[in-house]
């Protein structure tokens, strides 16, 4: 690649771009049950929006065929950063698709990249404004959505991923290594924040999640609460909890088509230039859960098909390299808290 290209400057995600087969269905599920704000919709898409938004969207639900995502959309700094994110990945040999009207409504001038990884990426800077409703506290529910925090992708080749988006100007915030130096994931942020995507070992390319903001971790309880009300807990895959990466309290569901979205607060400022790099042992059972509760295989294992620019499904390469939960999960199904360590307390696979 010429020394001379520039990559583009990317300001943070934006949106997801997610095709689902039953409209209806999923808007049930991300607009009556989980609050997101509609924008715009007709028979063919919906435009969602959290409460602190003010760009058209931060997902966009597309009927199809076949439920995937489209488009893991970033939004730059300039106008002229399109034009550079177009030539930056051209000249690393990836397609590229540019529409000076934008892939989407309330988006202009976009190019969609084919990754390295695979992925299908989309890069923005002209965007509709519409209502920031951070001050209507009158439509806010007490589980709120409020900001699009972060995408988190499944990828064979860990490294390999990480070495591209450093690149492409992503910075690693923290990993998870042994001490055979095989590296199982790793975080990388545009923003201030642990996060704008995540790389997971796994077969892929695939989507692991997308990840949506509240406020404080009360607001994530009373998502489960509701969810019980409605008769709907069996939609929870994982949590609530905290991570030992990040910092965070999550909560993991899945929506009618499996697509696995988290619920997340109350990770930490990663801004300093001189940001330390945070390394987990995979073999530290906190760095998935501080509690130390079991990861359940689910989690591990499943994920939603990616796209290319034509709308056909990526085939999914196989990961070569150890897998994050062949190396932690026991005989039992259940993880393990560290290598070596005496087994002692309850856990889940005792009582089943």
């Amino acid at each position: 690649m010429s020394a001379d290209l520039t990559p583009p400057d990317i300001v943070r995600c934006a949106y997801l771009d997610l095709v689902v087969t039953d409209l209806a269905r999923s808007r049930e599920f991300y607009v009556d049950v989980l609050g997101l704000v509609v924008t715009e919709e007709d028979d063919e898409a919906i435009y969602l929006r959290t409460t602190e938004e003010f760009i058209h969207h931060n997902l966009v639900l597309r009927q199809g065929p076949v439920a995937a995502a489209a488009a893991f959309a970033y939004r730059v700094r300039t106008p002229e950063d399109v034009e550079r994110a177009e030539r930056w990945f051209a000249a690393r040999g990836c397609r590229t698709e540019r529409r000076a009207d934008g892939f989407a409504r309330g988006i202009g001038d976009s190019v969609r990249v084919t990754d390295p990884l695979g992925f299908p990426y989309e890069f923005f800077y002209e965007v509709e404004h519409v209502e920031r409703l951070a001050w209507r506290y009158e439509l806010h529910t007490p589980g709120s959505l409020v900001r699009l925090d972060h995408f988190n992708q499944v990828t064979p080749d860990v490294p390999r991923g990480r070495e591209y988006l450093e690149d492409l100007g992503f910075r690693v915030t923290e990993d998870i290594q042994d001490a055979e130096g095989t590296t199982y994931a790793a975080w990388l942020r545009r923003k201030d924040t642990v996060h704008d995507t995540a790389l997971t070992g796994g077969d892929g390319p695939r989507l692991h999640h997308i990840a949506f903001a509240t406020h404080e971790k009360h607001n994530i309880l009373s998502i489960c609460d509701k969810l019980g009300a409605l008769r709907l807990s069996d939609v929870i895959e994982r949590g609530p909890g905290r991570h030992g990466v990040s910092n965070a309290f999550y909560l993991y569901i899945r929506d009618p088509d499996g697509h696995r979205v988290e619920i997340y607060t109350q990770d930490y400022y990663t801004g300093d230039p001189d940001n330390p790099v945070v390394t987990w042992d995979v073999h530290d059972n906190q760095r998935r859960d501080w509690w130390g509760n079991p990861v359940v295989p689910s989690w591990y294992a499943e994920a939603s098909p990616v796209l290319d620019l034509d709308g056909n499904p990526q085939p999914v390469h196989e990961r070569t390299d150890s897998s994050e939960m062949a190396v932690t999960v026991g005989a039992d199904g259940f993880s393990y808290t560290r290598k070596g360590d005496e087994e002692k307390g309850f856990k889940l696979g005792t009582s089943l």
